[in-house]
């Protein structure tokens, strides 16, 4: 399962797929260069943060999760094809790091024809978590919950956090999560 660098800004969103990930209910992979695409956009959004507060988090991304960076797929970009040639490089990571998931908002930029023939599909990150719901509701809700006590600045109680989720276009996930609401 690869993340695209589109799922990892903004933060709610990237807070809460990292925590998830460190329950290795599945394996989260991503590249430097989905780093490098994520960081750009947050700091052209955001010029209050400083580019070493951002390399802060991908250095504590990369320590947290177990073998998440994908290397040595650059000889395979030229490779795929893909209607925008910018997202190549994703392609190829998923398909060097034998991923078999891509967790991405643009799912039209990853057709279903140009992923099957490497056993691969995208998946939009409410029915990625959704079905990782379905697979491990505990987990996903432990994970959920560490995520929600992790925020302090402010704290959020459970509908607040699941508000501000369903802001990040989590809604089947959200809906999912308030019929767990006592373990988040």
């Amino acid at each position: 399962m690869l993340y695209d660098a589109c799922v990892l800004y903004p933060a709610p969103l990237r807070d809460l797929l990292m925590h998830v990930a460190v329950t290795d209910l599945y394996r989260a992979k991503w590249t430097e260069a989905i780093h490098d695409e994520w960081t750009r956009n947050v700091l052209k959004a955001r010029p209050d943060l400083k580019p070493e507060q951002l390399q802060r988090t991908r250095q504590l991304m990369n320590a947290h999760v177990r073998d998440c960076l994908v290397a040595d797929y650059e000889p395979l970009i030229e490779a795929v094809m893909l209607p925008d040639p910018a997202d190549r490089h994703v392609l190829a990571a998923a398909i060097h790091a034998s991923a078999d998931i891509i967790v991405t908002f643009n799912l039209k930029d990853f057709p279903e024809k140009d992923l099957k023939r490497y056993g691969i599909e995208a998946r939009h990150p409410d029915d990625f978590l959704r079905l990782q719901l379905d697979l491990a509701p505990n987990v996903v809700c432990a994970a959920a919950k560490r995520h929600r006590a992790s925020l302090k600045n402010p704290a959020k109680d459970v509908a607040e956090y699941l508000a501000a989720l369903e802001v990040q276009g989590l809604a089947q996930t959200v809906s999912i999560l308030r019929s767990f609401a006592e373990l988040i």
